[in-house]
């Protein structure tokens, strides 16, 4: 059961600023339901062990479950907070008690917690201390290993950009071939259709020129047709009136004629 509880333990460990006094480091151990705290001042140590009972019935008080009144404290004992009024001071007995502030709802509600003095205080300040080291060290790791990944994500940006910028001229030089080519296939294009526009116009001209010409023979024909038409009549009267006059003149030439017998 001890090992399970272990195994999801969380740790912190606060340097603690109160005005008037020496800084002190509070390191603390989390667990689902219960939690252990411990406090230096480089000195002398206190421990607080928050049994799983004592969790259940402050919570209870707060009206809070368990793992919000846990998550909450975590939270002003991990990292101190701005605008929270931290207090360590004399409990009785070398005792000591450890208070804090916070708003809820509006309203500004103060935690404490009692602290025994420790037995061993020097193996209390030399676990922190052997934390706050291993923490130093975990945390320099790791801005090695994120300071090689921001390098070589550096590197691959740039290379990202150079490829970009030549991704970018490319495709700048072949639009500026596609619409040259593609400007002198629209120019041939416009060329042919004006050379047919042309021929087309000029076919239109000849057609109406052909038409014009073929009204005007009508035209023409047709005149002649009625002058030749009136001379042939102007002509067969003149036959008739020709032949009217020699009828009589015969006539009387018989019946002279005729008398002188």
């Amino acid at each position: 059961m001890e090992s399970s509880s272990t195994a999801t333990a969380r740790h912190t460990c606060l340097k603690l600023e109160i005005p008037s006094t020496d800084p002190l480091f509070v390191k603390g151990t989390w667990f689902d339901t219960h939690f252990h705290l411990s406090v230096t001042d480089g000195l002398r140590a206190w421990l607080c062990n928050a049994t799983e009972e004592e969790v259940q019935e402050r919570a209870a008080q707060w009206d809070q479950p368990v793992a919000e009144y846990i998550e909450l404290a975590e939270r002003y004992l991990g990292f101190q907070q701005p605008g929270t009024v931290y207090r360590f001071v004399d409990a009785g007995d070398d005792h000591k008690r450890l208070s804090w502030t916070f708003e809820r709802e509006g309203t500004k509600l103060e935690w404490r917690w009692k602290f025994q003095p420790s037995y061993d205080s020097r193996k209390i300040t030399a676990g922190i201390l052997d934390f706050l080291m291993d923490a130093n060290i975990n945390l320099s790791e790791e801005v090695v290993r994120k300071t090689q990944s921001f390098e070589k994500l550096k590197l691959e940006a740039e290379k990202c950009l150079e490829q970009s910028e030549r991704f970018t001229n490319e495709k700048m030089e072949f639009e500026s071939e596609i619409y040259a080519k593609f400007l002198g296939v629209l120019n041939s294009k416009k060329a042919k259709l004006r050379e047919l526009r042309d021929q087309l116009s000029k076919q239109e001209i000849a057609g109406k020129a052909s038409v014009d010409e073929e009204e005007s023979t009508d035209k023409t024909e047709s005149y002649h047709s009625g002058s030749n038409a009136e001379e042939s009549e102007e002509e067969a009267e003149k036959n008739i009136t020709s032949s009217s006059k020699d009828i009589p003149a015969g006539r009387d030439r018989g019946r002279k004629r005729a008398t002188r017998k």
